[in-house]
């Protein structure tokens, strides 16, 4: 929906021209007749009409009135807009959590008999997308090494509806090299999706490189402080507002007007929070690396990271998110989790606490150890999420649990 609010505005801006950071504060700016400044939250299910024309009207489409919150709210509207002007897209709908994203972008896109190619990278629940629910609905879906153009291509060498990538991937830190896997897909027909919460749209924007399509699991980075779920989906008008708005408000995936609230207060300050996660993590990855108990340390922005050059080529710093192996397996791992004071354990990411975890027996428990072992996920691989705490507190803390 993409209505406004009667009420007083400033003279219009030429808002093309804002950097990032003004983006991420004033991007999708709608103020009601109180003239508040903080984001009014509109906490209503209905609307209510000033004529049964108007409501005519709405329902035929040739009004912007909103008409129920299961299919527009004013409140997630301000966030949609304003991730969209971040994110440099079109447009954007917001869903009730980063999967809902992922799996709705993809719904959009496929029908029976049609195909999905994924990189095998991904986060546990996505890989059970491609690689189990789809397939039940008679989408076929292959896997793919996500660096590995040759396997691109070969896959896509045959005709194919939809890609389905991360970069960096979750929890390996894997990078694609969108630009060339957009080019590939998009010679076979398909339409890219990428999903981009790890770097987030002051990291990385995926539709300057070919993507067609970006998902954010805005539970992460967005929101930033482990409050909320939400997620959304981003790309072309013709692409949110004909093929993804009719299932969204058919189905109802929505997101809560107060969650949108909580992620439009987020936006603001995510800019100044990515600064921060991003040199504490690199901080965390050469203390780490440092370490007799650690055998490798992956971060993109390190040099030794396998594809450093690219990751740097499309991302303009690292992250927040360290992984490393421990020489000891899951021993190893569990007794320094064991011995943590500060750093958490959880499968959670992007909070401004600092969050450890064990994927091989938590995000990616569920895509069994064959699997894991073909992403490199080892019994001693071990997932950081840095915090916005002082490093060094978070860097003592993890060198005391690794018994340095």
């Amino acid at each position: 929906m993409d209505g406004t609010i009667a009420g007083k505005r400033k003279q219009a801006a030429d808002t093309s021209k804002w950097r990032p950071q003004t983006r991420a504060v004033r991007g999708g700016l709608i103020r009601s007749n109180f003239d508040e400044t903080s984001e009014a939250l509109f906490l209503t299910s209905g609307y209510a009409y000033a004529s049964a024309e108007e409501a005519e009207a709405t329902f035929k489409g040739e009004s912007a009135h909103y008409q129920y919150s299961r299919f527009g709210n004013p409140t997630v509207s301000m966030f949609e807009q304003r991730l969209a002007a971040l994110e440099g897209a079109e447009a954007c709908r917001a869903t009730a959590t980063g999967m809902s994203a992922v799996f709705y972008a993809l719904l959009a896109l496929l029908k029976a008999g049609d195909r999905v190619v994924a990189a095998r990278q991904l986060f546990g629940s996505c890989h059970f997308i491609v690689s189990t629910l789809l397939p039940r609905y008679g989408v076929e879906g292959e896997l793919v090494d996500g660096g590995d153009l040759a396997a691109w291509e070969k896959a896509l060498s045959k005709p194919t509806q939809a890609v389905l990538f991360e970069s960096p991937s979750n929890p390996m830190l894997d990078i694609v090299d969108i630009k060339a896997v957009c080019g590939l897909a998009h010679k076979a027909g398909a339409a890219v999706v990428l999903d981009n919460a790890f770097a987030t749209p002051i990291l990385q924007r995926p539709l300057e490189w070919g993507a067609d399509v970006v998902v954010h699991s805005a539970t992460k980075y967005i929101d930033g402080q482990g409050r909320t779920l939400g997620g959304a989906v981003l790309g072309s008008k013709a692409f949110i507002l004909d093929k993804l708005q009719p299932i969204i408000r058919n189905t109802g995936p929505s997101l809560s007007p107060f969650n949108a609230w909580v992620l439009v207060k987020g936006l603001e300050t995510l800019g100044l929070r990515i600064e921060r996660h991003c040199a504490n993590a690199a901080r965390v990855a050469e203390a780490l690396a440092a370490h007799p108990a650690v055998a490798r340390v992956l971060y993109p922005a390190r040099k030794d990271h396998p594809q450093h050059e690219l990751a740097m080529r499309q991302m303009s710093a690292g992250g927040g998110v360290v992984a490393f192996d421990l020489e000891g397996g899951k021993p190893a791992a569990f007794e320094a989790f064991n011995r943590l004071q500060l750093v958490d354990i959880s499968n959670n990411l992007g909070d401004a606490k600092s969050m450890v975890t064990h994927p091989a027996t938590t995000t990616h428990l569920r895509i069994g150890a064959e699997e894991r072992a073909r992403l490199g996920i080892g019994d001693g691989t071990i997932r950081i999420s840095v915090g916005l705490e002082d490093a060094d507190d978070v860097i003592a803390d993890l060198v005391q649990a690794l018994g340095g």
